[in-house]
């Protein structure tokens, strides 16, 4: 069955933006497990924009879902996950004057670093997920360095999406959700398990979530964005659904 991990980075924002305590990361996290969220997912950035050390830790000690630890490829990010040991750890590419994420890793060029890191997070037990684009020359690197995941950026399906008037049946949209499409079925076919996000909103979510084998999508900014209105625990629930209903009508 499908499953949605929920990333919470933009609780960690709205309180850094004062500077203060609340809204806490982990209320956010029991809320969204309570909504029927299956994991949950918070980027330790470099620069500590959001999500603090403090939140990671809390959150491995009192959160009772799968947690996700999204992380540069860095001595530093290694050390803190091998002492925190998340249910797994997802390399993402990152840099200081990004908004947020912008396109996937290239493992391409640093596969032996790359090799290197995930040997060292798996030899503590972590599962290992690459966040790259739709490539299959990236998801075949990937399966040579041992990633266990891979993640296929869906931010240009859902920006296609987007500037064609959220029509599915759109050219551009379609080409792009295929790309996504073929992507899964090359990770699948070089045994990773194959997971998606980035983008995804309660518009344009259920095509992602019909792709054959498609194990997880990681949603945040959308949640997080609709929980002002309604509260998390009820825009989990309603994500929640619309990735059943489309799972279940499949390709």
């Amino acid at each position: 069955m499908i499953e949605l991990g929920v990333n919470i980075d933009h609780i960690a924002t709205l309180r850094q933006a004062r500077l203060t305590y609340e809204p806490d990361p982990v209320w956010g996290a029991v809320e969204a497990h309570l909504g029927g969220a299956d994991g949950i997912t918070v980027h330790l950035r470099e620069d500590r924009r959001h999500i603090q050390d403090a939140d990671v830790r809390r959150l491995r000690d009192l959160t009772q879902i799968k947690l996700n630890l999204e992380m540069a490829a860095t001595d530093e990010m290694v050390g803190i996950a091998c002492g925190l040991k998340p249910e797994m750890a997802m390399l993402v590419p990152e840099g200081r004057h990004e908004v947020t994420t912008e396109g996937g890793l290239d493992i391409l060029a640093q596969e032996a670093r790359l090799a290197d890191v995930i040997a060292r997070l798996a030899d503590a037990g972590i599962m290992t997920s690459v966040f790259i684009a739709a490539e299959i020359p990236q998801i075949e690197a990937a399966a040579r360095i041992g990633a266990r995941v891979c993640e296929i950026h869906t931010g240009p399906y859902a920006h296609a999406f987007h500037a064609m008037g959220r029509d599915a049946e759109a050219r551009a949209v379609i080409g792009e959700l295929d790309k996504v499409r073929q992507a899964g079925e090359r990770v699948r076919e070089l045994g990773m398990r194959f997971n998606a996000g980035h983008a995804l909103n309660y518009y344009n979510v259920q095509p992602v979530a019909r792709l054959a084998g498609v194990r997880e999508l990681h949603i945040g900014h959308a949640i997080v964005s609709r929980a002002v209105f309604v509260g998390l625990r009820e825009a989990v629930r309603e994500m929640k659904q619309l990735m059943r209903e489309g799972a279940e009508r499949g390709e």
